[in-house]
């Protein structure tokens, strides 16, 4: 079982009086510190696991990387525990020389937890960031049927939360419903960067025909990876925010929320949708 998820030992309550022991499965939730070149710039929390491609999708989402061939290496530093034993929890990267480092004036010294990701900044314009990818000339159509039955392939797919029913999960479709990646942690945001991380990794950006398919609400960070990745269509199972509706519009995104399997509702630009619209009656 390992970081990933543990075991732990509970008692349960029901309402007819009866109460139980037994042990239930825990997601992992550890910090990863981030450093450029020896340099600590961040620290994350995250379920172990996937760590370079989480590092990377969140180059990615800085604004840092996009293309494979920026990213030089990455390793694991020396860190142990109270007991010794090597922890995996600091990564340092070192980037193509004439790449620019983040700024390091806004340089991170507290712990970004696993579901705020922009969580912090005062203000929207300083987090905005200029993608290399334009989204809005993506000519993809999905079915609607492939689109509307994406959140239960998503779920069936979803070992960790199966164990646990703690995780977030994102997973990278093509139009036709083909599942390229998913991955799974404690923050949504995190489970995003991984996937973006598989893929800028792999050389697949910008990620053009595709669908990202997320399992709770659409943010505005999540539109914004969503769009630094170059990924046209943005699906999530709840709600999306009146801002990641308006960065969706602008970016030629489209957005989809409240999947539920027969039903869908669509925020921007919902020609990338194909819909077979019955025939009226009497035709």
């Amino acid at each position: 079982m390992g970081r990933v998820s543990r075991r732990a030992r509970i008692t349960r309550f029901r309402t007819d009086g009866t109460v139980s022991r037994r042990d239930d499965v825990l997601a992992g939730e550890e910090p990863l510190e981030i450093r450029f070149q020896g340099k600590s710039f961040t620290v994350t929390m995250r379920t172990p696991g996937d760590d370079f491609d989480l590092v990377a999708g969140f180059l990615v989402s800085e604004g840092v990387i996009w293309e494979a061939g920026q990213l030089i290496s990455m390793r694991y530093c020396a860190g142990v525990d109270e007991e010794g034993q090597q922890t995996f929890n600091v990564v340092d990267v070192q980037l193509r020389p004439g790449t620019a480092l983040p700024d390091t004036g806004m340089e991170r010294h507290v712990y970004t937890s696993s579901s705020c990701g922009i969580c912090g900044t005062a203000s929207i314009e300083a987090v905005r960031k200029s993608s290399h990818f334009d989204v809005a000339e993506d000519g993809v159509r999905v079915p609607l049927e492939v689109l509307a039955a994406l959140p239960d392939r998503l779920r069936e797919s979803q070992a960790l939360f199966e164990k646990t029913g703690g995780v977030h999960a994102a997973g990278l479709f093509t139009a036709e419903g083909e599942l390229l990646c998913l991955r799974e942690d404690v923050g949504r945001h995190n489970a995003v960067d991984k996937v973006v991380g598989w893929a800028v990794r792999a050389g697949m950006l910008p990620l053009r025909g595709t669908v990202l398919q997320v399992s709770g609400r659409a943010s505005f960070e999540l539109v914004q990876k969503a769009q630094l990745a170059g990924i046209p269509v943005l699906a999530a199972v709840s709600a999306p925010s009146a801002l990641s509706v308006d960065l969706a519009r602008d970016a030629g995104m489209t957005l989809v929320g409240f999947s539920r399997g027969n039903s869908l509702n669509c925020y921007c630009f919902p020609e990338r949708i194909q819909a077979q619209v019955p025939a009226a009656a009497g035709s």
